[in-house]
């Protein structure tokens, strides 16, 4: 048996057609992992059912939090706030990328190197925070399902990994990470699947600036919480900007600067 489970969902796109007025593809590339312990996975289905009957919802109503208004989706992150689960999230700023052909030329690939920085860090997390006796200290990894891509091309880039970790300095914990663990199930059928699309949407909202010239930190603030932390160090650990670190990406997005002030505990 597992000892943890993690649902993974992404907000954004992978296209690299950004128009000087702010149109074409989004910018940010957001991949979002949320893990809780075996034992504590059904927390999240009664967490969804809370959820719901707080904002008005039917009792199986999948929600989308891009479609929920601003006054729905506070109450919503902040019950998950509050709940026994940590969060990872990958931040990419693709405009930063300079070898933006290797990224277009290969369907997905993005999406790939997104799962691996991510997976590095859950990887620290579950081997840091596993307990005898509960579970093989390995991570369930569930996908929200993306129809349009193939989850067999994704585990066989992760054996990949597996057998070349030292030549490219591949940090994933392989001892919580199996590449046959991952599976892809649609997102209305899991509760933790609507949980992650909450993170990763509010994550993203945190680091996108709209077409007003604005983004909206709040959701993200309020799982501060949540957030993977190793010693103290939440950038680089449960937020990880790519291609460059957060100092370099905040002259080019200024908006991003309260990520650093955060408080570390």
């Amino acid at each position: 048996m597992h000892s943890f489970r993690v649902y993974i969902d992404e907000s954004g796109d992978e296209g690299f057609v950004f128009n000087s007025d702010g149109s074409g593809s989004r910018r940010w590339l957001v991949l979002s992992a949320v893990v809780v312990r075996a034992k504590n996975d059904l927390r999240l289905v009664e967490v969804m059912k809370d959820v719901r009957q707080l904002l008005g919802k039917q009792p199986k109503k999948q929600l989308h939090f891009t479609d929920l208004k601003h006054e729905m989706r506070v109450p919503y992150v902040r019950k998950i706030a509050g709940e026994p689960i940590r969060t990872v999230t990958v931040l990419i700023y693709k405009p930063s990328i300079q070898e933006t052909e290797k990224f277009q030329t290969e369907k997905f690939l993005l999406y790939r190197y997104a799962t691996r920085l991510l997976l590095e860090r859950v990887s620290w997390l579950c081997r840091d925070y596993r307990m005898d006796k509960e579970g093989d200290g390995r991570a369930d990894l569930i996908f929200s399902n993306r129809s349009i891509m193939s989850y067999e091309d994704l585990r066989q880039y992760l054996r990949s990994l597996q057998t070349q970790s030292d030549p490219l300095d591949v940090r994933i914990d392989w001892s919580v990470i199996l590449p046959e663990s991952v599976r892809a199930v649609n997102h209305d059928q899991l509760a933790g699947l609507q949980v992650a699309d909450a993170v990763a949407s509010s994550f993203y909202y945190a680091a996108n600036v709209n077409q007003y010239g604005e983004a909206e930190d709040r959701y993200a603030r309020l799982l501060f919480p949540t957030v993977y932390r190793h010693k103290g160090s939440v950038l680089g650990y449960g937020l990880k900007f790519w291609p460059q670190e957060l100092p370099k990406l905040k002259s080019a997005n200024p908006h991003l600067a309260w990520f650093a002030d955060l408080p570390d505990k």
